[in-house]
């Protein structure tokens, strides 16, 4: 099928997740929805380096595959349909449960990168996300959850949240889940697969959920999703993250080591 370039993008250093490369659920965003548009079903992105910031990167089409690569023709990373069915969420917990949950979110306590545009406390509304989800009471552990209510800044003109965003929302929990789980210090997001089911729109509050599923030594696997007001999913997906190889610490002291 050839090369054919889609656009030049350049993720800007708004969008970082560590200090210095960008938020894996948002390139992971980035990558699936051009790949979206033309397929009935979920998508896998998968991260392959770090993605840099402020920098010239080609978003193309390969063989049916969506690749992002810098400027010397490496791949940072890739997008193709789903090789798997997604894990079916659980029911929404409902707002006033999931706002309780953030109001314990770890990252209060610390965080290791604290830029990172999904789950950073220092960020204002409108510049970061502020997605900061908390073991949810009478849950599993590991079991976290917050209330998201997207701002203006980042809407269409019709009020929609682009997917990108969207993707990004679900990004850091995933890692929470584990944190929460196993009292480690985080991890690298190494493949996104999801798929949005639903309007988002700007204004409006929404719940986020994560949930361990498996581990296989430093491989964790989590659920995400994203429901309405109402506990209906508007975005679902499964993560799998590469903890870092460090001891376990206390969870009160780790914080959020989010890519």
């Amino acid at each position: 099928m050839g090369v054919s370039v889609l656009s030049k993008i350049v993720i800007g250093r708004q969008f970082r997740g560590p200090p210095n490369s960008g938020n894996g659920g948002y390139v992971c965003g980035v990558l699936a929805k051009g790949l979206a548009k033309s397929l009935d079903g979920p998508v896998t992105s998968m991260l392959r380096a770090p993605p840099p910031l402020d920098t010239d990167l080609s978003l193309e089409t390969r063989d049916g595959v969506t690749v992002l690569s810098g400027a010397d023709g490496a791949v940072i990373g890739q997008a193709t349909a789903a090789g798997q069915d997604l894990p079916e969420p659980p029911p929404s917990p409902g707002l006033a449960p999931a706002r309780e949950a953030g109001a314990r979110c770890l990252a209060f306590e610390q965080q290791v990168h604290p830029p990172c545009f999904t789950c950073s406390t220092t960020r204002e509304e409108g510049d970061g996300l502020r997605v900061l989800p908390g073991q949810l009471a009478g849950a599993e552990p590991g079991v976290v959850a917050c209330v998201w209510t997207p701002h203006a800044a980042f809407a269409e003109a019709d009020g929609s949240i682009p997917s990108e965003i969207v993707w990004a929302a679900l990004d850091c929990p995933g890692i929470f889940a584990w944190i929460e789980k196993e009292g480690r210090p985080g991890g690298l997001l190494g493949t996104m697969t999801g798929e949005i089911t639903g309007p988002v729109r700007t204004g409006e509050d929404y719940v986020v959920l994560a949930w361990p599923i498996e581990a296989s030594g430093r491989k964790k696997t989590s659920g995400v999703a994203l429901y309405d007001g109402e506990g209906r999913v508007v975005a679902r997906g499964f993560q799998v993250w590469i903890t870092l190889n460090r001891a376990p610490a206390p969870p009160a002291t780790v914080g959020a080591a989010i890519a």
